[in-house]
Parts: structure tokens; sequence; C-alpha cells
């Protein structure tokens, strides 16, 4: 099949690979950030720490 029997441009096609590219390059990012959460909260875990912030007793007046 040519160019003009499937309808698509060259346009088109460089568009769907720039954004199959930037989906590609977001799963990536999106795995890595995991993995570092992950590891962040086994290093907490083993210091014992559970993440969450205490709040300081109110004063009262």
């Amino acid at each position: 099949m040519t160019q003009k029997d499937t309808g698509e441009s060259a346009n088109t096609r460089s568009k769907q690979s720039a954004a199959a590219e930037r989906e590609a390059r977001l799963k990536q990012a999106l795995k890595a950030n995991m993995g570092r959460r992950k590891a962040q909260a086994r290093a907490r875990e083993a210091q014992g720490d559970t993440g969450t912030v205490q709040q300081a007793p109110k004063k009262e007046d």
C-alpha cells in the first residue's frame, strides 16, 4: 500500500510517532518516580518513620 492508498499523510504519521514518543517518555518517568517513592517508603519504614506529620498541641488562651 502506498501513502495515497492509506489516506495518511507524512505529517499525520509524524504526529502519531511524536505522540508515541511522548507517551513512552511519560511512562518511563512515571516508573522512575514510582521507584523513587517506593525506595523512600522503604527507607522511612527502616527508620521507623511512619511518614505522617504530628501536629503540635494547640495553645489555649
